[in-house]
């Protein structure tokens, strides 16, 4: 082991290295934050960690409290290294570089690796900026580490910056080789059920975009952020699963097989679908339906249309002095499950319906039927956060008659309430045309 004169030489060209400190002892010196941020990297490692220090920060504490780590309340003395056990791995974080500096040089003595977080130039080994995979997720099985050799901050930034690109689908995270785990027959892959927003693929979610960078299969939905498949690694798979008005070329059920028959052979699939899978998406009966067959899914909640499409035609779906509720529902068959929804409601709660452009004359007429003045303001918004989004206004009685005449098509949401009336003084938000027919 070199001395710490020669460590200090050599820090740009140290030898990078993983420990496995699964259940070995190791001992942090010092009750500080810094020293509890070591703490907690060790216990992630699984090491048994021993502190000690007279005092303790309150987030070693809270490991203390919790019977995570074992703390020696007193000040630092050479025989901690070697008592019970010689300690595998040291870290020196009291801030008193006398203190330190003396459990770095016994360290030393006893072959011991010791990293002193007060002087990364006269350490022996260097703590990497560490970054892992969660559990479960599209990164599982990862861990980056940055190494700055007496400049930790520089690997600290480069950690982050990978993170980010991780984080927002700009690197791969999937795997090129299956897990070796002995079996013969590929291992179940996972499901991921992502909700890709309106149609603005940057409205897609952080998580959404790990899922994506991670997948060999993406079933793809009509209405979700297209864009973001012309993005996808040639490797990728994609299925189209989309459906159009009157036209579903592929049952759910079919999708519900699909999804399970990918992630049998080992995949991981992504479900992307517009909106969020759990509001009117059909996401439960997949989650179900794989939940059913052994495969592990996962929900990636995405910016559901009912509430960003409106607000990029400037329309809020609740505002302060107008209603404190909106209310969902869809219009496919008409008015009947709005009018259930509605029948508990304040009667000045907004009304957002999904899927009802074809039922609009209908829906109109039950609604008024119900108690809905003639003259409700009502905006019909077409292909929302796209740029072919457009906003046709009027009012509850005219509405059917003037989506025919200014052609209004699905897809699109239909904002019923007194908030619509907001969007006179903020306009389009997205900044595309409005027609205001006569």
């Amino acid at each position: 082991m070199s001395n710490p004169t020669a460590a200090t030489a050599s820090a740009a060209e140290g030898y990078p290295i993983t420990l496995d400190l699964s259940d070995r002892r190791v001992l942090v010196v010092g009750g500080g934050p810094v020293a509890a941020r070591r703490a907690r990297g060790l216990l992630a490692a699984r090491a048994q960690v021993e502190v000690v220090a007279p005092t303790l920060c309150s987030g070693l504490r809270e490991l203390v409290d919790r019977g995570e780590i074992c703390w020696h309340e007193r000040e630092f003395e050479v025989g901690d290294l070697f008592a019970p056990s010689q300690a595998w791995f040291v870290h020196t974080a009291t801030g008193v570089a006398d203190v330190d500096a003396t459990v770095a040089r016994e360290s030393e003595a006893l072959r011991i690796w010791c990293v002193r977080a007060d002087d990364a130039a006269a350490s022996a080994a260097w703590t990497p900026a560490v970054s892992r995979g969660a559990a479960g997720g599209p990164a599982e099985g990862l861990t980056i580490a940055v190494t700055g050799g007496a400049d930790p901050g520089r690997a600290v930034a480069l950690r982050d910056a990978i993170d980010a690109g991780l984080s927002t689908g700009r690197l791969p995270v999937r795997r090129t080789r299956p897990p070796r785990d002995g079996r013969a027959d590929p291992p179940v892959g996972r499901v991921w059920l992502v909700g890709g927003g309106p149609g603005d693929p940057g409205l897609i979610t952080v998580r959404g975009a790990e899922a994506l960078a991670a997948a060999d299969v993406v079933v793809a939905d009509r209405l979700g952020p297209r864009e973001l498949l012309e993005a996808l690694a040639p490797h990728v798979e994609v299925i189209d699963v989309g459906k159009t008005p009157g036209h579903h070329p592929i049952s759910q059920d079919r999708i519900n097989a699909i999804l399970v028959e990918q992630a049998l052979g080992g995949r991981a699939v992504v479900r992307l679908k517009g909106g969020d899978p759990f509001v009117l998406g059909r996401g439960g009966e997949e989650a179900l339906h794989c939940a059913l067959h052994g495969v592990p899914v996962e929900v990636v909640p995405g910016v559901t249309s009912a509430i960003s499409v409106p607000a990029a035609a400037g329309i809020p779906v609740t505002h302060r002095g107008i209603t404190a509720s909106f209310v969902v529902a869809s219009a496919h068959d008409g008015a009947t499950e709005a009018l259930e929804a509605l029948r508990d409601a304040p009667v000045t709660s907004t009304l957002v319906l999904l899927m009802g452009i074809s039922t609009l004359r209908a829906t109109s007429r039950q609604l008024m039927a119900a108690g809905r003045p003639p003259s409700t303001p009502v905006a019909l918004i077409e292909s929302g956060w796209t740029d072919a989004q457009r906003t046709t206004l009027t009012t509850l009685d005219k509405a059917a008659d003037i989506a025919e005449q200014e052609q209004v098509r699905a897809p699109a949401i239909i904002v019923i309430g007194d908030v619509v009336s907001v969007r006179s003084e903020l306009g389009d938000l997205r900044g595309r045309r409005t027609t205001v027919p006569d």
